[in-house]
């Protein structure tokens, strides 16, 4: 679905990768409805576009709230008259801790937003979706949806949920007009661990890896994958290589990444 003249809905559009998605659709003449927590950051995300701004509209909502997603949906689609796409790009990490130590708060929070919060924006919008011309679904996984990274079960669960869930429901719409993607980043630079209330050291070089993709690039790829109409898009050299390597010797590829958890700053 090419995004010029779409209606698109962006999760997580105040800040890092959501807020380049909703600059980037809206530089292709995309009409966007931003969401996000964070009424400040969203004010920023507003500034930032310019002239564009003018089909911009912006929503604080906590997607972690069914009710507060099923009453958004329904007054973006009263006040808008039609949503043509969803992108659900907001998500956190859990503290660098294993299972074992991980409060059940945090463990909860993790999968209401990452996992419940997009399963309540598909829900919410998908019979909207299925009415209009053309309509698209994207779903962000991670890297860690498919390779597990110690310290970060439960998020990799949650993104593995994630995954599953749209290529479940890809098979499902095969035959509307409904398309579905499914995201899975490897590392981003950005202000993640901040924005997911864990307190962390950052490197003096940890932005600038030729392996991390920038917000701009990712949010980039997200939009080829979706108007590219690809089921599955795997974007950054990291997880491109991890992938390959998962697939042809699991425990080598699981050693690796334990090897860099151990010598990472978190």
């Amino acid at each position: 679905m090419r995004a010029q003249g779409k209606s698109i809905v962006v999760t997580g559009g105040g800040n890092g990768v959501g807020r380049e998605l909703v600059l980037q659709l809206l530089k292709k003449g995309a009409a966007v409805y931003a969401v996000d927590i964070n009424k400040v950051a969203l004010k920023e995300t507003l500034k930032l576009a310019g002239s564009e701004g003018k089909r911009l509209f912006t929503y604080v909502v906590d997607i972690s709230d069914k009710e507060a997603v099923f009453a958004f949906a329904e007054n973006v689609i009263k006040d808008h008259a039609k949503v043509d796409g969803i992108i659900n790009n907001a998500g956190i990490i859990q503290p660098f801790i294993y299972l074992n130590e991980l409060d059940m708060d945090r463990i909860e929070r993790v999968l209401n937003i990452n996992f419940y919060g997009t399963l309540y924006m598909v829900k919410a919008f998908l019979p909207h979706l299925l009415k209009r011309p053309e309509a698209h679904i994207v779903n962000v996984s991670s890297m860690g949806g498919f390779l597990p990274v110690p310290g970060q079960s439960i998020y990799g669960a949650s993104k593995a949920a994630v995954k599953l869930l749209t290529e479940g429901l890809s098979s499902e719409l095969v035959d509307t007009n409904v398309k579905v993607s499914v995201v899975i980043p490897g590392g981003i630079a950005t202000d993640i661990k901040k924005n997911s209330n864990i307190s962390y050291n950052i490197s003096s070089d940890s932005s600038k890896s030729k392996m991390v993709l920038t917000p701009a690039k990712a949010a980039e790829l997200i939009i080829r994958a979706m108007e590219r109409q690809k089921l599955r898009a795997y974007i950054g050299k990291d997880c491109k290589l991890m992938n390959g390597l998962y697939k042809l010797n699991s425990s080598l590829a699981m050693k690796m990444i334990n090897k860099v958890m151990s010598a990472s700053e978190h």
